[in-house]
């Protein structure tokens, strides 16, 4: 008996399941709450993948079907969920990983993000990033953002996705969503397009190279709010990331620019909770104060950490920070606050009540 995608799906979301993995001569597999299970169920036959390619396959690409290795797109069940899918080659066969991608957008408090990275959204130019590893729920958060700025302002939103992922209905603002390879070639050509649209805010998928990032500043310098990702291990690890996009000649200029208009950057995990491991995130913010400021066109990047170490405010807090709140709140364990710790030493010292915290003055931020 054929496999039935759909049928399949549909059970999927009712385990609440946020990803999908269907190999060819293998069982399909779940992930919930990030860990993965295994299905009893009949092994996925090569015809199985080739119906599945068929089904769900945009008709833009089915031209090439027999050319495609590596793609992503939007697969959609109405009325269950909407789906981005990663068609991709194991060992010459095909393989499909399904991410669920909700209709409704949830808001900060619903994803039990910090209240502050709505300040985010008041500002009327520069860039935002959201960092973290994949299935952070770097584009959750970045919805919850645009949904906050599309019922609040009467502005332009342009989204360019690889591929699009939450659809918005126009609130107070109006949206255009391009989708990568579909409705555009590239983030750097979806970028100066957009920029003959009209737009107040714009939404880049990710930054992948040293083109797409100089463009998104470029927006940010001329008047625009841009919303951003990085796949990147914390907020400084960013700044050095988007610096070694830049030949080293160029970027004692680049770190000028990127200061001046860099708005913030957001780094967060989703960690397991105490109940039945439940993901909750855990959240490292870097908005950048005037002391940031000066900090990163000097190159001073060590003395970053050390003033986020030391602050009290809402809007600079390391993920150390946010992980041991987490743990004295008791929805984590200390195993768990360990294990996701970016600086492990600080953390043994916090849970232990051993770490020496010499506050800033709230003048210098």
């Amino acid at each position: 008996m054929a496999f039935n995608l759909d049928d399949f799906l549909k059970k999927s979301h009712k385990a609440q399941a946020s990803d999908i993995h269907i190999n060819c001569n293998k069982a399909p597999s779940l992930r919930i709450n990030g860990e993965i299970y295994k299905i009893a169920s009949e092994v996925i036959t090569y015809e199985d993948i080739n119906r599945i390619l068929e089904h769900t396959l945009p008709k833009e690409y089915l031209k090439r079907i027999s050319e495609i290795q590596d793609i992503d797109y939007i697969y959609e069940i109405k009325g269950v969920s909407r789906y981005r899918v990663n068609y991709c080659k194991d060992i010459y066969h095909g393989k499909f990983t399904f991410r669920t991608i909700p209709y409704y957008i949830k808001n900060l408090k619903e994803l039990a993000l910090p209240e502050y990275l709505r300040e985010y959204t008041n500002f009327n130019n520069g860039i935002v990033f959201v960092t973290g590893a994949t299935g952070s729920g770097k584009s959750t958060t970045l919805a919850s953002l645009i949904e906050i700025i599309n019922q609040k302002y009467k502005r332009h939103i342009v989204t360019i996705e690889d591929p699009v992922e939450f659809v918005y209905e126009d609130k107070k603002s109006i949206v255009t969503q391009r989708s990568l390879d579909i409705d555009v070639s590239d983030f750097k050509t979806g970028i100066k397009y957009a920029l003959r649209q009209d737009p107040d805010v714009m939404l880049v998928g990710e930054i992948r190279d040293k083109d797409t990032l100089l463009s998104a500043i470029e927006a940010a310098e001329t008047g625009h709010l841009v919303f951003s990702t990085l796949h990147t291990n914390g907020t400084a690890a960013s700044i050095n990331r988007l610096k070694g996009f830049i030949e080293e000649s160029g970027q004692e200029q680049f770190m000028k620019r990127l200061a001046n208009c860099i708005r913030g950057i957001v780094h967060q995990q989703l960690v397991p909770t105490v109940n039945n491991g439940v993901l909750t995130p855990a959240v490292e913010i870097l908005t950048f104060t005037p002391t940031v400021i000066d900090y990163v066109k000097e190159g001073k990047l060590e003395e970053v950490y050390l003033l986020m170490q030391r602050s009290k405010q809402s809007n600079i807090s390391t993920m150390n920070m946010s992980l041991y709140n987490l743990y004295q709140a008791g929805k984590i364990t200390r195993e768990t606050a360990l294990e996701y710790s970016l600086e492990k030493n600080e953390m043994d010292q916090r849970i232990r009540g051993m770490y020496q915290d010499s506050s800033l003055e709230d003048s210098i931020l």
